[in-house]
């Protein structure tokens, strides 16, 4: 029998595990799926947001999945606490493949970026996800104005949130401490803004029209702003399908007359941040650089500057992945060093150890993308499977987990989890309701494996 430990259980590292069950090469695998957290499916739980219930649904596929009766999830084990890193793993299974994402987010490096007031998205997207790391805190929603910096599927989700009313949030399983920061928000402005233009924005087009159907909200585009784009045409092949998609809607916007609704979004192009203004020692504000294309696909600054009042900035310009002590790790990537899934330590193949998801290939892709690159990593364990079976392993790698002062929550302890989000729904009149804390969540496991 080949034992595999998958190290998280988001989409790549499910998808890890069901490439592993589903081929014929060898015949007996087991798969334990590990994750630092008690509750599966990584960031389609922690990082889809909550009003997109039709992607949320992609847990039913993975759950499917994680019921394999040769696969175990087993929550709430940190990789690199309590005694267990790359090295002991090996002990315990013949091989295993890291699907642990790119959980940093990238910083502006500017003045002022640290004034309180100011925050990633990250931190925004795990309040209203729940994410049981959540800092509980101040995002400045008395604020009469917000900046989101980047243009993005995720800058697109945080000022689609802002701008919902809270009613249009309480079907879902928003936790209601933040539903209730959200229904007393006094925000009333959005601005999103990127440094070059719609053309070259990173926003999917479906998530680009959901802004402009917004009933609480009215979606206004600069005629300066477009004036800068080069000027593409819809049918123009020198541009990507979804571009000129994307460049329809927003000239769109731009020509409409404007709505009468509570909140108002401000989509902004060619503008770079500089600075976070302060005042009375808290952000203030964003003093922009106009930037106009450099003919080279880029754009350069112009020096002429622009200010924007603000009281919470949210910072959405992308993700990094964060070394874990024991593997190897590119610093300029961030990503751990591999060659098709296998990890490579001083360039040499690392047997037994391989990557899949965003910490093998960047943060790039949608979730689907996930699925091959999952394949190709597992398409490579295989080719080493003869060598790895060679290898002496532990009886019961749950056994040792425990032992090292884990406390392991398995499947029964995370159905019981969403039997007691369900029960927290009811007791509020709402769905199903996320728990927003850890000790909420192990008690809840606890509960239910008793």
């Amino acid at each position: 029998m080949l034992r595999v430990a998958v190290v998280g259980s988001g989409p790549s590292g499910v998808y890890a595990a069901q490439a592993l069950t589903q081929q014929l090469r060898v015949p007996e695998v087991r798969v334990h799926i590990l994750d630092r957290l008690p509750c599966p499916y990584g960031l389609v739980r922690y990082g889809v947001a909550p009003d997109h219930e039709k992607i949320k649904s992609l847990q039913n596929n993975l759950r499917s999945v994680l019921e394999d009766e040769r696969i175990e999830f087993i929550g709430n084990v940190e990789v690199g606490a309590h005694g267990i890193g790359p090295r002991e793993l090996l002990e315990l299974y013949h091989a295993v493949i890291y699907c642990v994402g790119a959980a940093q987010d990238r910083r502006l490096g500017i003045p002022g970026e640290d004034l309180p007031g100011s925050h990633s998205a990250t931190e925004f997207v795990a309040w209203y996800s729940a994410h049981p790391d959540a800092v509980a805190g101040d995002f400045a929603l008395g604020a009469r104005s917000a900046v989101v910096i980047g243009v993005g599927n995720v800058a697109v989700d945080v000022a689609r949130i802002l701008a919902r009313g809270a009613d249009e949030l309480r079907p879902t399983d928003v936790p209601q401490g933040a539903l209730g920061a959200l229904e007393a928000s006094q925000v009333r402005e959005v601005h999103m803004v990127g440094r070059r233009g719609p053309a070259q924005a990173k926003f999917t087009t479906k998530e680009l029209r959901e802004l402009g159907s917004l009933p609480s909200a009215d979606v206004r585009v600069e005629q300066s702003d477009l004036a800068l784009e080069p000027a593409y045409t819809t049918q123009d092949t020198t541009l990507s399908a979804a571009a000129r998609r994307n460049l329809e809607v927003v000239r769109g916007w731009a020509t409409r007359p404007p709505q009468v609704r509570p909140r108002t979004i401000r989509v902004r192009f060619f503008l770079r941040p500089v600075e976070l203004l302060e005042r009375d020692g808290r952000v203030s504000g964003v003093r922009f650089e106009r930037t106009a294309p450099d003919g080279e696909g880029g754009v350069r600054g112009t020096g002429s500057y622009e200010d924007l009042e603000a009281q919470l900035v949210l910072r959405a310009v992308g993700y990094r992945g964060v070394p874990m002590p024991g593997l190897p790790f590119d610093a300029a990537h961030g990503t751990v060093p591999n060659a098709g899934g296998r990890v490579l330590r001083d360039g040499e193949r690392a047997p037994g150890e391989y990557v899949a998801g965003w910490i093998k290939r960047g943060p790039t892709g949608v979730i689907g993308t996930n699925r091959p690159c999952a394949k190709e990593t597992v398409s490579a364990l295989l080719d080493d499977a003869p060598e790895l079976a060679l290898r002496t392993v532990a009886d019961d790698p749950l056994a040792r987990l425990r032992e090292a002062g884990h406390r392991p929550v398995q499947w029964p302890g995370w159905l019981a989890i969403e039997r007691a989000e369900a029960e927290l729904g009811r007791t509020l009149g709402r769905g199903s309701v996320k728990i927003a804390d850890w000790s909420g969540l192990l008690a809840a496991a606890d509960a239910g494996s008793r």
